[in-house]
């Protein structure tokens, strides 16, 4: 597999990174925090764990 193979991201904004630590902390799922953003859940996954918030998961 080669970087060519996972399609380009855009960038997080500041807005979009504030509404992503305020669903998370209000405990909303990766899931839905996932749809609500409009971002992969490897994105969602990737921005929470470099501001240091964990996302619930769903079980």
């Amino acid at each position: 597999m080669t970087i060519d193979d996972h399609p380009q991201t855009r960038p997080w904004t500041y807005e979009e990174v504030q509404e992503l630590m305020r669903l998370a902390r209000e405990g909303v799922s990766d899931t839905v925090i996932s749809i609500k953003t409009k971002r992969t859940l490897q994105e969602v996954h990737a921005k929470l764990a470099e501001i240091g918030i964990v996302a619930k998961t769903e079980t």
